[in-house]
């Protein structure tokens, strides 16, 4: 048996303890399984380590040694652990971005990059904005790129400093030669009779979509959850239609068209620890994340023709709800349209826990 630093935690906690019955409370551990325990580690070092007596146990000369050197290493072990989560915060230079799928993230990149040529700038995607919040505040990463819909909370919201890029309303993704492709401007109620396609994602974007199409007069009858590619793939060839943020990049066969009086709006966010290795860049990094941004828009499919900046899509995730208003690069709701014609496929009911 090798040893390790529970079997030294173990035996400071007897010596502390003076005794193997307070020892494992202190532990957690019922008093045969503590005795069973130090038995293993005295076979593996070779002797006895306690004298057990009338008043308790205590440390014999080869339990001196052993107890001496523990007290050295387990100190030396949690100033390690220590020391590592403040170099992953403080340490080496660069960039550690996490964010969600969609284009922010690749522009903020770039201009990082071309602006930073000398630093290494690394990303992490995921569907979970609560997860790249996590590795945000663990240290694992220095900034994390998100969106909220309407005026929720983004996650962590205890721990980072949140700041708002921008709020885009969220459009209706349609295929290019769907009957409602002409016009400029849609009410949610027209899309009634669609089945509607989205990614996962753990925001409040689902919650949303379902409240406004309450208010609209309708329940989605059918929602396809999918990846990203899926969800394009869907709208393209006229099975579904979806919902998209402002910033979604002009695509062959669809086209983005705004919902009457903005109903859904998403909010991209920014955020960082207050005392992470990265937050004196923070202003550098916001405003390359605003320029990413106005270029998404420039470049969006919801540009319409001479009039101007306006925002374009991206696939929208539906999920549960978080608290606070700051803004995102998250999901991607779609809608399925039947095709004239054609026999519709089966559809699922809507999960109520993402990707499941």
């Amino acid at each position: 048996m090798d040893l390790e630093l529970r079997h030294l935690k173990a035996i400071r906690a007897i010596a502390d303890a003076g005794s193997l019955t307070r020892a494992a409370t202190a532990l957690g551990l019922a008093q045969p399984a503590l005795s069973a325990q130090l038995k293993r580690i005295e076979r593996a070092l070779g002797g006895t380590l306690f004298e057990r007596g009338r008043e308790g146990v205590r440390t014999t000369a080869l339990g001196d040694l052993v107890l001496d050197r523990a007290r050295v290493v387990l100190p030396a072990v949690c100033e390690l652990q220590e020391e590592a989560v403040r170099f992953a915060r403080e340490g080496a230079g660069g960039y550690r971005l996490g964010g969600t799928h969609g284009p922010l993230l690749g522009g903020l990149v770039d201009r990082l990059a071309r602006t930073e040529p000398g630093s290494p700038v690394t990303t992490y995607t995921s569907w979970s904005e609560r997860e790249i919040a996590r590795g945000v505040a663990a240290g694992r990463l220095d900034f994390a790129l998100v969106g909220v819909c309407g005026e929720s909370a983004p996650p962590e919201a205890g721990r980072l400093a949140w700041t708002e890029i921008a709020r885009d309303p969220v459009y209706v993704m349609l295929a290019a030669d769907h009957p409602l492709a002409t016009r400029t401007e849609l009410d949610l109620a027209e899309l009634a009779v669609e089945a509607w396609t989205d990614v996962p994602g753990d925001g409040c974007f689902g919650d949303c979509f379902a409240a406004a199409c309450v208010r609209a007069g309708f329940t989605p009858a059918c929602v396809y959850e999918t990846d990203t590619a899926s969800c394009v793939h869907l709208v393209q060839v006229g099975r579904a239609v979806g919902l998209c943020r402002a910033t979604f990049p002009v695509t062959p066969g669809i086209v983005t068209r705004p919902l009457a009086g903005a109903p859904l709006v998403w909010r991209h966010l920014l955020g960082w620890h207050p005392e992470g290795r990265a937050a004196g860049r923070a202003a550098t990094v916001l405003h390359h994340t605003g320029a990413a941004h106005a270029e998404a828009l420039v470049q969006s499919a919801g540009r319409m023709p001479g009039a101007g900046v306006t925002p374009g899509a991206m696939p929208m995730p539906t999920s549960t709800p978080v608290p606070v208003p700051v803004s995102t690069e998250a999901g991607l709701v779609t809608v399925a349209v039947p095709v004239p014609g054609a026999d519709p496929e089966p559809c699922p009911r809507p999960s109520p826990y993402p990707g499941a």
